[in-house]
C-alpha cells in the first residue's frame, strides 16, 4: 500500500494525476491487498516470498498505468511517454520472478497465479487505453478473454482444470502485450495497427480454443470411464 501510494504521488508530482486517476489507484492497491493476503492466509505461507515480491513490484507499476489510463479515460489525455515506461518495466518484469522462483527454490501455485493475473490486469488496461483508437471489439477483447474464460469456468467447472505447460502460450500472451504496448505508443499508424491487434486477436483466440479443447476433451474422456468403468482409447491419448 506504502509503496503504489509512493508511485501515485510519483505520478501526481510529475505529470499530474487526477480525482479518477487517484481513485482507480488506490481502489487497485486495497483490491490487491485483499486478494493476496485472502491467497496467502488460504495457502498457508508465512510469507510473500522473494519471487512474488517481485511480482507485487510488477504489480505496483501496472496500478500506475491503470491509474494513468483512469486518468484519460476522463480527460482523453494522458503523458504517454509516462505510460508506455510503466507499462514495459512492467512487462519486461515479466521473466524476472520465474527466475527468482526457480533458483531460490520457491516456485508455487500462488506465485504462477499471481504473475499471470498481473499480465491479465495489465492487458486489460492497456486495452481500455487503445480501445478509442484501433476499435473497442479488437483491443477489448484482447484484454477481457482471460476474465470471460474464467467467467465460463463458473459455469463449467471442467474449464477450470489444469492444463499442460506449452511455451506457445507464453510466446503469445508476451505478443499480446507487445501489441498493446505498441498501440498504446501511438508509433504506428492507426490503419496498420488495427490490422496487427485483429492478428494478435486471431492466434490468442487459437491459443484459448486449444486449450478450451483439451479440457473439453479430458473432461467428456474421464466421463465416460466414470460411466463404463473402462479407459478408451481418447482418455489415454488426452492424457498423454
Amino acid at each position: 500500500m506504502l509503496l503504489q501510494t509512493a508511485v501515485l504521488g510519483g505520478l501526481a508530482a510529475g505529470v499530474g494525476l487526477g480525482t479518477p486517476g487517484w481513485l482507480a489507484g488506490i481502489t487497485f492497491a486495497v483490491t490487491t491487498w485483499a486478494l493476496l493476503t485472502s491467497a496467502l492466509l488460504r495457502s498457508g505461507a508465512a510469507s510473500l516470498g522473494p519471487a512474488n515480491a517481485v511480482t507485487l513490484t510488477r504489480c505496483t507499476l501496472v496500478g500506475g498505468v491503470t491509474a494513468l489510463v483512469a486518468d484519460s479515460v476522463a480527460t482523453r489525455d494522458a503523458p504517454v511517454v509516462v505510460l508506455v515506461t510503466l507499462a514495459v518495466v512492467a512487462w519486461l518484469m515479466d521473466g524476472i520472478d520465474g527466475q527468482v522462483a526457480r533458483r531460490t527454490g520457491t516456485t508455487t501455485k500462488l506465485g504462477g497465479r499471481f504473475d499471470g493475473e498481473v499480465d491479465s490486469i495489465l492487458a486489460l488496461v492497456l486495452s481500455v487505453y487503445v480501445a478509442h483508437a484501433l476499435g473497442l471489439w479488437i483491443v477489448v477483447a484482447i484484454g477481457a478473454y482471460r476474465y470471460l474464460y474464467l467467467a465460463a469456468g463458473l459455469a463449467f467447472p471442467w474449464l477450470r482444470g489444469d492444463l499442460p505447460r506449452r511455451q506457445s502460450r507464453s510466446v503469445i500472451a508476451a505478443v499480446q502485450g507487445i501489441v498493446l504496448i505498441v498501440a498504446a505508443a501511438g508509433v504506428v499508424p492507426d490503419s496498420v495497427m488495427t490490422t496487427i491487434a485483429s492478428v494478435s486477436l486471431a492466434v490468442l483466440t487459437f491459443s484459448f480454443g486449444r486449450d478450451i479443447l483439451f479440457l473439453y476433451r479430458r473432461h467428456t474422456a474421464v466421463t465416460r470411464v466414470v460411466r463404463t468403468g473402462t479407459v478408451s482409447e481418447p482418455y489415454v491419448e488426452v492424457g498423454k
